[in-house]
């Protein structure tokens, strides 16, 4: 099962769809504290919407109490200020994918410590961060892409009408 980490999150909101997009994942969330805000506070629970219930969460109580906890966890750090793109590395189906808080990201004595395991979103010079639900989600499926998908439904059906009717192009219409 794939690992997403926040260390020291700062806004709710961010938080909430992150944990909707673990649990639609099927990743575990662990928050590395302290947090920017109490995790019942309306803002989580609205962006979660009703999938934060079936959230796997844990919380630490810093960083180095999610580092006993978690030995020998195979950990990327996802950085801007990292040499290697989140799309070059071998991700597993157990690894951690660590993100920093939202106003300074993981502090550099952390990062100094792991440079091969630093990965970085591509983005236009001068420009300072994605958002951090937006880069969690790009990060996680690229992982979940590698791994093919695990356990993951990979087509869907319409809800009205049928994939096999013809439509478009000339072809049958649908009435």
């Amino acid at each position: 099962m794939l690992n997403i980490v926040l260390y020291e999150p700062e806004m709710p909101a961010n938080t909430g769809n992150i944990g909707r997009t673990c649990v639609i994942t099927g990743a575990r969330l662990h928050l590395i504290e302290p947090l920017g805000f109490h995790l019942n506070e309306k803002m989580i629970r609205r962006a979660g919407l009703d999938y934060w219930d079936r959230l796997d969460v844990t919380r630490y109580m810093d960083y180095t109490d999610f580092m006993t906890r978690n030995p020998g966890a195979k950990i990327f750090y996802a950085t801007t200020k990292a040499k290697h793109r989140y799309s070059d590395v071998q991700y597993t189906k157990d690894c951690y994918i660590m993100f920093g808080k939202e106003s300074a990201g993981i502090p550099e004595e952390i990062l100094i410590r792991h440079p091969e395991e630093c990965i970085r979103i591509p983005m236009l010079p001068g420009e300072r961060s994605l958002n951090l639900a937006n880069a969690v989600s790009i990060v996680t499926y690229e992982a979940l892409r590698q791994l093919d998908f695990p356990g993951l439904e990979t087509e869907g059906e319409l809800h009205r009408l049928s994939w096999d009717t013809k439509g478009a192009c000339g072809l049958e219409k649908v009435p």
